[in-house]
């Protein structure tokens, strides 16, 4: 099923790089900048979690918190978050049941059979939990437009 903007956005609930089981619930009342990433320590995620990081204060100014999941798993998330000191969560959703539930499952990353991972996606959560905001990419090196994103929080 795809989701769409006007949707109620799906919860999960994941760990955190430091094994704390985080859910969507627990950031209602914000808008919350949901950004699913392809892989850790990838090129193209790196610059896009780095350039979220670098933004983070003007997207805190709008009310708005960002979230990262990945597929891998939290010791390889943390070492990424480490290495970049990122200000945000990075969650791992590591048997990819929430990158299924949002209807953006990416397979056989690389042509490789079975190594499923996250299409590169951003989805803005109002502060209701409906979907605001929508970008998903077939291209895994394409990054989202930051200030699409910062402009639509404004």
């Amino acid at each position: 099923m795809s989701l769409n903007v006007g949707d109620t956005a799906p919860n999960f609930e994941l760990p955190d790089t430091e094994l704390k089981l985080r859910t969507l619930d627990e950031f209602k009342g914000k808008k919350i900048v949901l950004t699913f990433i392809v892989a850790a320590s990838s090129p193209v995620c790196e610059t896009e979690l780095c350039t979220l990081r670098d933004s983070w204060q003007e997207i805190a100014d709008t009310g708005a918190q960002i979230v990262a999941i990945s597929n891998d798993g939290p010791f390889a998330n943390k070492a990424f978050a480490e290495k970049h000191n990122f200000n945000f969560p990075l969650l791992g959703d590591y048997n990819s049941k929430t990158i299924g539930d949002y209807d953006i499952l990416m397979k056989d990353l690389l042509h490789i059979k079975d190594y499923n991972a996250a299409k590169r996606s951003v989805f803005v959560i109002m502060e209701d939990g409906k979907i605001g905001y929508k970008w998903v990419s077939e291209d895994p090196l394409k990054e989202p437009n930051y200030d699409e994103i910062k402009n639509f929080l404004k």
